[in-house]
């Protein structure tokens, strides 16, 4: 079956178009982001989006939990934040004698990690086993989280004052990266004659809820990649690995990332497999954070990663 066969166009894929149509009316002109957006939500990833202040990071964030219909809690980092903040403390009974745990909001379906790069190093890593396990450990007990299990952090530039950059193996938790931009002069003209866009999302109608997110989620799973872009992924990680144009290379667990997000955007795109293009989309959003360029050329350094490599495999 070819690219340019009919997409089989399934309840998944339906109700996919239909949560990012309504999300599109909340974040004027940034259709190719909030389809990669989903596509991390539907593939059990979690989100980083790196922008200045004031064009959408924390709106796109309540629009997705609204449309999804997932408990939602919203976590602004500051310098001050402890990790108990975020984890949860426990608080001695005296009535019963006892230490009861009181949840933090990390306990929740949905987590909107605001600014995430403003709070010390400390409290960023109390994310790290959420993140990675689905799980916290408070007090030498460990602790299950609600699934579906979700997070998108927003952090501004690094240039920007107060800022503390998140470590490589924070970083690489993140499925995806994004950057939003601008809005186009249409796109801002609607913007600025038209309704605030966070009023507007309490008008929005949830088109699923967990449940049928975690079977959408496992479907996504199932979606079939064949030798050939096997192949092709393999052949992306060893050029990052053997390219002296990156301090170091992609992980197993890069790989994977490619994989899993590729998966996901075919079942959005209405297919039953994977093609080409589909991990080529992907690449920018998967690899750009995990990649440091080492390059002095500077037609290397006017080049994303994703550029780079995407213009280096040829894709089978």
């Amino acid at each position: 079956m070819s690219a340019t066969e009919p997409k089989i166009r399934n309840a998944a894929t339906e109700v996919l178009q239909r949560a990012a149509d309504n999300i599109s009316r909340i974040i004027l002109g940034k259709d190719e982001q909030i389809r990669l957006a989903l596509t991390c939500l539907v593939a059990r990833g979690h989100l980083l989006i790196e922008d200045l202040p004031g064009v959408g990071k924390t709106t796109l964030a309540h629009a997705i939990a609204q449309v999804m219909g997932l408990d939602f809690q919203r976590i602004q980092f500051t310098s001050d934040l402890l990790p108990a903040d975020v984890l949860g403390v426990a608080v001695y009974d005296r009535e019963r004698s006892v230490f009861e745990f009181h949840q933090g909001p990390i306990f929740s379906n949905f987590i909107l990690a605001d600014e995430i790069n403003r709070a010390t190093p400390k409290t960023q890593s109390a994310l790290l086993e959420a993140m990675e396990e689905s799980q916290v450990t408070v007090d030498g007990e460990t602790r299950d989280l609600p699934q579906p299990f979700f997070v998108i952090a927003t952090q501004n530039p690094m240039h920007q004052i107060g800022t503390y950059a998140l470590p490589e193996s924070q970083l690489d938790r993140f499925l995806m990266r994004l950057h939003l931009g601008f809005p186009d002069r249409e796109a801002e003209r609607e913007l600025l004659q038209g309704e605030e866009r966070r009023d507007m999302i309490e008008h929005i109608k949830p088109v699923l809820d967990g449940v049928q997110l975690i079977s959408i989620q496992k479907q996504a799973a199932g979606i079939h990649v064949a030798d050939a872009l096997l192949d092709y992924v393999q052949s992306l990680l060893e050029f990052t690995r053997n390219s002296p144009m990156f301090e170091f290379g992609l992980s197993p667990r890069g790989g994977l990332a490619l994989l899993n997000s590729a998966r996901a955007l075919a079942l959005i795109d209405g297919r039953e497999f994977v093609l080409p293009e589909h991990i080529k989309q992907v690449l920018p959003a998967v690899v750009n954070h995990r990649l440091v360029n080492t390059s002095d050329e500077l037609e290397i350094k006017k080049q994303t990663a994703a550029d780079f490599i995407s213009a280096s495999v040829p894709v089978p």
